[in-house]
């Protein structure tokens, strides 16, 4: 029951996960605290279409304040967790080197994931991932930046370097990527250039996997190859990147046999790996870790000897769940249940249980595939589903308005409203990663550098 003080809730990340908890516990006698390192909330399944020229980053990463302005009684903080003491319940967040302390009630972490390079983390200087608006808007720099490049360049060898796209993964974003680059090149930029032809670009996608798709099954990821390779798109499965440099990589095919690539333009769509504080939380716990760094939470998504604290989507493993964001809304919305059942002395819900709403991917305009229990749909009918699903979870109505709008520009016609591009957003995450903590402020306590006057009078 409630003593007289609301009860502190702290939320961890402003993603699916964050920011549907948060707004589960709207009219709870709660006083919630969103801790995130970025100020926005990011729609990620729409990164690839941000990197290839469809949506402005805008569209798909709304202001996390401007979404929670009318809910009372959420805060929102900017910082970078970088502690959880699980025994003092407090939150440790970081800003420009301003350290700030939360203290909680209730905590739900939802941290997410992070791009994972299998131990090879060197190859993220040549393949960007997609998991940021950093991301997105570096891989569009380095996209549209290649056929710039090709229009200079002087040698037929230099050309095919620099018009020589490769994905690495075959899941769904990896589909969606090289569907869009291969649009790109054969209906946007076709008429753009006069020394090079965009339309003979050479677009690759890679995976150690047997199937495209595979979480799709066989005759949905057939589908989708057969579209892809229709596009020409080059779909080399059962095959492994083992080396990643500037102007090229090497692979390594089913027997054994290691070719190199050559090709200017990487898109690392392969793999993900929990957010550190995964295992912060386990050191404190005795929870086990999984190979993808994911915390393993009881059945009502708490770890164990801490019932007040919940770990939901990316971060959570549980029944094998997959991390896509389906799972971190309605683990979410579970926990945010659990807190308003706990303060009205209520009993507690029965253990969570993931209703599977079915997976959709795209793989040109007009063609998509859609997987829905027990229904398998593909074509265009799958494609018009995919855009009213997404629309719907678009956070804002001017948002879902211009996505719309863009969308119709794109599809129906031929051009890319956000094609502007600029040195900064190409290098300058691998120049910061050079410089180290040094390039990075701080943000000094004015208060505690000038104790305050006394005020006149």
């Amino acid at each position: 029951m409630n003593s007289g003080n609301p009860h502190r809730v702290v939320v961890i990340g402003s993603g699916f996960g964050g920011l549907f908890g948060t707004q589960a516990l709207k009219r709870a006698d709660v006083e919630i605290t969103l801790i995130a390192k970025t100020t926005h909330h990011l729609f990620q399944p729409l990164l690839y279409q941000v990197a290839t020229g469809i949506l402005s980053e805008g569209e798909i990463a709304p202001s996390t304040r401007e979404i929670l302005a009318r809910q009372r009684n959420a805060r929102v903080v900017l910082g970078d967790v970088t502690g959880v003491d699980l025994d003092a319940r407090t939150v440790t967040a970081v800003t420009v080197g301003r350290e700030t302390v939360v203290p909680y009630d209730s905590l739900i972490v939802a941290a997410g994931a992070g791009q994972s390079y299998f131990g090879n983390d060197h190859f993220s200087e040549h393949a960007p991932g997609m998991k940021s608006i950093d991301d997105a808007l570096e891989l569009r720099g380095r996209i549209f930046g290649a056929f710039e490049l090709a229009e200079l360049a002087s040698t037929p060898a230099e050309i095919e370097r620099l018009m020589t796209f490769v994905v690495v993964g075959a899941g769904p974003t990896g589909v969606e990527m090289a569907g869009q680059i291969a649009e790109l090149a054969h209906r946007t930029l076709k008429r753009d250039f006069r020394r090079v032809d965009p339309r003979s670009a050479r677009i690759i996608l890679i995976d150690g996997a047997p199937l495209v798709l595979p979480t799709f099954g066989q005759r949905l990821g057939g589908k989708a190859r057969r579209q892809l390779e229709s596009m020409g798109v080059e779909v080399m499965l059962k095959t492994k990147v083992t080396d990643v440099d500037g102007t090229g990589l090497v692979i390594e095919d089913e027997k054994g046999e290691r070719h190199r690539i050559e090709a200017l333009t990487k898109v690392w769509a392969a793999g993900v790996q929990a957010s550190p504080l995964a295992r912060i939380l386990a050191e404190q716990t005795g929870a086990e870790i999984d190979r993808a760094g994911r915390i393993e939470v009881l059945p009502d998504c708490t770890l164990p000897g801490h019932p007040e604290v919940f770990v939901v989507g990316d971060m959570a493993a549980l029944d094998g769940l997959p991390g896509v964001a389906q799972v971190a809304i309605q683990q979410s919305r579970y926990a945010a249940e659990a807190i308003k059942r706990r303060i009205a002395g209520k009993p507690e819900q029965a253990p969570f249980t993931y209703f599977d709403k079915g997976s959709m991917a795209t793989i040109s305009r007009f063609s998509a595939v859609a997987s829905i229990g027990k229904v398998s749909l593909s074509g265009f009918f799958a494609w018009l589903m995919w855009l009213g699903v997404h629309l719907v979870y678009i956070t804002g109505f001017k948002h879902r308005v211009t996505t719309l709008l863009h969308w119709a520009v794109s599809f129906l016609g031929r051009g890319r409203s956000q094609r502007t591009t600029t040195e900064q957003q190409v290098f300058a995450r691998n120049v910061i990663k050079s410089v180290g903590e040094d390039a990075y402020p701080t943000l000094p306590r004015v208060a505690e550098d000038r104790p305050e006057q006394p005020k006149a009078g």
